[in-house]
């Protein structure tokens, strides 16, 4: 595995970036992973405060894996928590 690339997306949760990654063609390799041909997404969140009283739940995904797999793969879903979320 090659590329690694990590990003955040705040407003989505835990759940949904495991459905959309097994929707992307990935299964549940650990509780914070999902693994599919050629690529691995590990993630984590946190609450992170957005001004005075609100907080939202901000998840970072670290993808690895093959450059020609992980660009289409991240793009897709980023499209789709940002749908979900932001």
């Amino acid at each position: 595995m090659g590329t690694r690339i990590e990003r955040s997306f705040r407003g989505i949760s835990e759940r949904l970036v495991v459905r959309y990654l097994t929707n992307l063609g990935g299964e549940r390799a650990a509780e914070d992973t999902v693994a599919g041909d050629d690529w691995t997404a590990t993630f984590s969140s946190e609450s992170v405060a957005i001004g005075p009283s609100l907080t939202l739940t901000e998840v970072t995904i670290v993808f690895e894996g093959d450059e020609d797999t992980l660009e289409p793969l991240v793009e897709q879903f980023a499209q789709k928590a940002m749908r979900a979320g932001g």
